[in-house]
């Protein structure tokens, strides 16, 4: 019996892809999104494919502590794409979404074509830097709507179109942090919005505050339908990368109540 080629770095590299946008449960290969990626590879199974994803999982800390094991032979293949993750987020994540566009015979402007018309009056290296990053927030999203089950910590709201894959610190003052689903909220426009401008934070007990600023509106009917019913409330934590404390609190170091 021939036995399967080794898997390359590219290949290699669309599994990871897939695995940031899959949640555990859906790494089968049953799976549509799994039997896509098998049929775009041409050379592997959905079966195979599943198989690089548990490895995957099984480098993953997270999945690490739940005790999830894989193959050391497997294990040791994607380790070194998980250390260059790691190390190296953005540009990863950027090529893993380049190489896709490049075995489906397409290119990262085909893929994200209403990033290019956002970004069409820039040229040269500021336009590249500045696709890399629009493409990177479209995968972050990805990953936090996955992780949140594509509902608001807030409000439960699930429509994808109005939820928002919001950053406990920053993107503009972390960059090592930027892609960490750990740093990632998901919440509707509202919320996002309010919490981006110090509206309302989230303790590190996962509940929600409100600023002074905010209750200032108190007497208004909005303040209460809204934001008052929520105050000092849990938020919906998820099973996966659930907000990491020192992100928290970093952001409650600016808040004022």
């Amino acid at each position: 019996m021939a036995t399967s080629p080794n898997w390359t770095r590219e290949e290699l590299i669309l599994a990871f892809n897939l695995y940031l946008k899959l949640p555990f449960g859906k790494m089968h290969k049953g799976n549509e999104e799994v039997k896509k990626l098998a049929s775009i590879l041409g050379r592997r199974t959905p079966d195979s494919v599943a198989i690089r994803l548990t490895n995957f999982a099984s480098v993953d800390p997270y999945h690490q502590q739940r005790g999830v094991k894989g193959m050391d032979g497997g294990r040791r293949q994607v380790e070194p794409i998980w250390d260059e993750f790691v190390n190296n987020q953005q540009e990863l994540v950027f090529e893993s979404e380049r190489i896709l566009a490049d075995y489906q015979g397409s290119t990262i402007e085909e893929m994200y074509p209403e990033i290019v018309f956002d970004l069409k009056d820039l040229v040269g290296e500021v336009k590249i830097r500045a696709v890399k990053v629009r493409v990177n927030q479209s995968v972050f999203r990805k990953m936090i709507l996955k992780t949140y089950a594509n509902q608001c910590v807030i409000s439960g709201i699930d429509l994808p179109e109005l939820l928002v894959a919001g950053h406990i610190i920053p993107w503009s003052e972390n960059e090592h942090e930027r892609l960490n689903p750990e740093n990632g909220l998901c919440m509707s426009s509202l919320y996002d919005r309010a919490y981006e401008k110090g509206l309302i934070c989230i303790d590190t007990d996962h509940k929600l505050l409100i600023s002074k600023r905010l209750k200032a509106d108190v007497s208004k009917k909005f303040y209460q339908e809204f934001f008052g019913r929520f105050e000092y409330q849990p938020i919906r934590v998820p099973k996966t990368y659930q907000p990491r404390k020192e992100f928290l609190e970093y952001r409650l170091n600016q808040f004022e109540l």
